[in-house]
């Protein structure tokens, strides 16, 4: 991993550890990244499933005048999709507000809370990738895949987290500008 990206080997959630970061004053673009999350969850406080394989990740952004969250989720799930197509071929499709799916089934999902820290308004995105997911509970096996089952082959984490990250900062700087 490269610098700015702290790795756990588990968490309970990415997003609550990159909140915490907010508050102890960590650089923007910092990334805290989880082998495995015990408490993932999406929007609404859905679980999502977060065994060891997946890639689970929260990006702190920059502070910025977007407010609008569905703007920053969107953007996220374009740099996903954007990643996986560019690096493996496949044809993601975004599914509003905040997921992305690969023939028919759910393979990320992507939660953006806003930090208020004084004047400043800080976004973490969270992203959840199943990427090297063999198996899935019953209630999620014809919903949802992992990018290692549409090829047949393993996934690079490192490489897929270091193309989504530079995907999102060249997004994040066309619409900041």
């Amino acid at each position: 991993m490269k610098k700015g990206v702290i790795e756990f080997e588990e968490l309970p959630s990415t997003n609550l550890e990159a909140r915490k970061m907010i508050e102890q004053g960590c650089e923007p673009w910092t990334v805290v990244v989880a082998k495995k999350q015990g408490s993932g969850h999406g929007t609404r406080g859905k679980d999502w499933f977060s065994p060891e394989g997946g890639l689970y990740f929260s990006v702190i952004l920059p502070p910025a005048n977007i407010k609008d969250l569905q703007i920053l989720t969107l953007l996220s799930a374009f740099a996903v999709a954007s990643a996986i197509k560019e690096e493996f071929d496949l044809e993601p499709m975004i599914k509003l507000p905040n997921d992305v799916f690969v023939n028919g089934k759910k393979f990320c999902g992507i939660l953006t809370e806003n930090v208020i820290k004084g004047n400043d308004i800080n976004s973490v995105i969270g992203i959840g990738i199943d990427t090297n997911i063999d198996y899935f509970p019953d209630e999620l096996s014809r919903i949802a895949t992992s990018v290692s089952n549409e090829l047949g082959v393993a996934v690079d984490n490192d490489k897929i987290v270091e193309k989504v990250i530079e995907n999102m900062r060249y997004y994040f700087n066309e619409i900041t500008i």
